[in-house]
C-alpha cells in the first residue's frame, strides 16, 4: 500500500478570474480567500502552483496524485541519506513505484478555466460571506425601540466555518471534492 507522507502545496501567482454578477458586497471580498477555501474543499487546480508529495510504497504499486491536472513531474528516491533523481513511470491507476522507498514526487499542478460549476460555488460562497456584514462574528443580538419596533437575530457559532455547506457550494463542488 502506497502512503502519502506529506503534501506540499506552493500559494498560486493568482487565482482564476472573479465570476461576474457578484453584488457590491460580495465583489469587495478577498478573491484569494474565497479561492483559498473552494481549494481546500476541492481536488482540482485551474492555476499553476508547485506540489511536493512525499510518498512510500514498495515495488510495483499505483500512486495517484491527489490533487490535478498534473501538468508535469519530477521525481526523487530517498538512497543512503540523499534524494537521488529517478523516475516513475505511468501505471494503470497513476504513477508506477519502481522498487521499494520513499519518493518525492515534484510537480506543477494547475491548468484551464474553473466549470460554471465552480463559478457559480465560488458566487454562491461570496454572498453568503458578505451578508450580514454589520453582524459579522455576532451569533445573536436583539433591537427593540420603544415595543413599537423589535428585531432578533441568532446565527449558529459556525456561520463562518461551515460557509461552503450553508451556501450551497459545497453541492456543486461535490463532483471535485478532495478524498481524504
Amino acid at each position: 500500500m502506497t502512503d502519502l507522507l506529506q503534501e506540499r502545496e506552493a500559494t498560486p501567482a493568482s487565482y482564476p478570474a472573479t465570476p461576474s454578477g457578484l453584488s457590491t458586497p460580495a465583489a469587495a471580498l478577498d478573491v484569494e480567500m474565497i479561492w483559498e477555501r473552494i481549494e481546500a474543499y476541492t481536488r482540482t487546480r485551474y492555476t499553476a502552483r508547485e506540489l511536493v508529495w512525499t510518498v512510500e510504497g514498495g515495488e510495483g504499486e499505483n500512486w495517484t496524485p491527489p490533487l490535478s491536472p498534473v501538468v508535469s513531474h519530477s521525481t526523487e528516491k530517498w538512497e543512503s541519506g540523499a534524494w537521488v533523481s529517478t523516475s516513475l513511470p505511468d501505471g494503470p491507476l497513476g504513477l508506477c513505484l519502481p522498487s521499494d522507498g520513499v519518493f518525492k514526487v515534484t510537480a506543477q499542478v494547475g491548468a484551464g478555466d474553473p466549470p460554471k460549476a465552480v463559478s457559480e460555488a465560488f458566487r454562491r460562497l461570496a454572498e453568503y460571506m458578505a451578508d450580514d456584514t454589520d453582524r459579522a462574528g455576532v451569533s445573536s443580538y436583539s433591537v427593540n425601540m420603544g415595543g413599537a419596533i423589535q428585531e432578533s437575530y441568532q446565527r449558529s457559532a459556525a456561520h463562518a466555518a461551515r460557509a461552503l455547506q450553508n451556501s450551497g457550494a459545497a453541492d456543486l463542488l461535490r463532483p471535485y471534492r478532495r478524498q481524504k
